[in-house]
């Protein structure tokens, strides 16, 4: 049930609407009287599955909100303004849409919108952090241009990470395609791992670490020695970490990406500085995943200025960049999950299961970036998700949010392996070590 409540950002959930539709969701579009004053409802009545409902008191209906909220799967509101926030944290319900919100036992995402200095008014940060409390999904608000021609936090999500999100709570109750489309009747269909996809919330609560893109490593002010990741994994490892529950740090040297939503993004450009940022945060972290492609060699000297073609070709040396993923694992606490990723050209898991055994992590992804469609650059991947134990997870060509999916399956399945080790030491003193104090 896609719900649209009186904000100029209105316009979106008509995307949103379409989007849905697309990926072959039965859409129920139900809209405030606010909301009407925004966008026309024949609009969603021409792109939805049936037309917009009557009010909660002119529909022929007796009890329009009990069957709506029986029949839906999952209950969007985009855009939620403050009023629709404070009314549902409150219990309170004076139309339909607020009835169904209180009537319906599907989860419920609600998507803000609204200017900065209503978003950050102690009443509405208190209403959202409330709906969290209860399992509620809050999404956004980003910042960016508001109505007026203002610009802050505020703005509603775009209709494609709003995708994202349900998709990913979606796959928690029914399992999700690979190629993250949601099936004709509504439900989600089964992956191409064989798993039923993502217990809802199953990460609620866990600090999440995660790295992305390629590091720049100056050579001069003009020229950097890179590689070819695009950062596409990172992010969407990321939006499927928030998803799940988890407050998420995503530490990026990927340019020109949007910033996944819910995540705190902090920007670098070289292995230095990304080393210093997560080191810096990995003691907070109960899950640290190491997708970047951090360079292997620097420039030993950095010219000060630009090298000309008149002086010649350049001496240049190199040095190696820091060991991020080994630094790590040297100063990981008890009980942390960390996952390395290993992108080759050939002999791919054999050397996948080499460097996980040097780096002694928990999780290691491998995937061969020579094949088409797969690795730097694309929307799609393939990986072999390779354990400590010697198990592996093979996760044939799909999407890299369904990739994300299948990784942090087997982060939760770490979390609760290392969850009962620590249980059992607990029980038997003779097992505890020196490491637990």
């Amino acid at each position: 049930m896609l719900g649209v409540s009186g904000s100029v950002a209105a316009y979106k959930a008509i995307e949103l609407c379409r989007l849905l539709m697309s990926e072959g969701a039965r859409v129920l579009p139900v809209m405030t009287e606010a909301a009407r004053r925004f966008v026309g409802e024949a609009t969603f009545s021409a792109l939805a599955s049936e037309p917009v409902p009557a009010g909660l008191w002119t529909s022929v209906d007796p009890s329009p909100h009990t069957r709506l909220a029986r029949e839906a799967d999952m209950v969007v509101v985009a855009p939620a303004t403050a009023r629709l926030l404070g009314a549902l944290a409150n219990g309170i319900c004076d139309d339909l849409l607020t009835a169904v919100l209180l009537a319906t036992r599907a989860p419920v995402m609600v998507c803000p919108a609204m200017h900065t200095e209503m978003w950050e008014n102690v009443a509405v940060m208190e209403n959202a952090a409330r709906l969290r409390s209860r399992g509620i999904v809050v999404l956004g608000p980003t910042s960016g241009p508001l109505a007026g021609g203002d610009e802050g936090l505020g703005r509603l999500v775009e209709p494609t990470a709003v995708l994202d999100a349900v998709r990913g709570i979606l796959a928690g109750l029914h399992g999700a395609a690979s190629d993250g489309t949601v099936a004709r009747d509504g439900t989600v269909a089964r992956d191409g791992t064989g798993s039923d996809g993502p217990a809802t919330r199953d990460l609620a609560g866990v600090r999440v670490l995660i790295s992305a893109g390629g590091t720049r490593e100056p050579i001069d002010p003009v020229r950097y020695i890179s590689n070819r990741s695009s950062g596409k994994q990172g992010y969407a490892l990321a939006r499927e970490a928030t998803v799940r529950g988890a407050d998420v740090v995503l530490v990026t040297a990927a340019e020109g990406m949007e910033p996944p939503v819910g995540s705190e993004v902090v920007a670098v450009e070289t292995s230095r500085e990304m080393e210093r940022e997560l080191m810096a945060r990995c003691q907070d972290a109960d899950v640290v995943v190491m997708a970047a492609a951090v360079a292997d060699f620097r420039p030993a000297r950095i010219q000060a200025q630009k090298i000309s073609k008149a002086d010649g070709v350049p001496d240049m040396a190199l040095e190696a960049t820091p060991d991020i993923l080994s630094e790590l694992v040297e100063v990981r606490r008890p009980g942390q999950v960390i996952v390395g990723f290993a992108a080759e050209t050939h002999d791919v898991v054999p050397r996948a299961r080499m460097k996980m055994a040097a780096k002694r992590v928990d999780l290691m992804v491998a995937n061969d970036v020579s094949v088409p469609g797969a690795g730097f650059g694309h929307d799609t991947n393939a990986v072999e998700i390779i354990a400590a134990d010697g198990a592996s997870t093979s996760v044939p060509m799909t999407t890299k949010a369904a990739v994300a999916r299948a990784v942090f399956d087997s982060v939760v399945d770490c979390l609760a392996k290392s969850s009962k080790e620590s249980a059992a030491r607990g029980k038997d003193p003779a097992k505890s070590s020196k490491e637990e104090f």
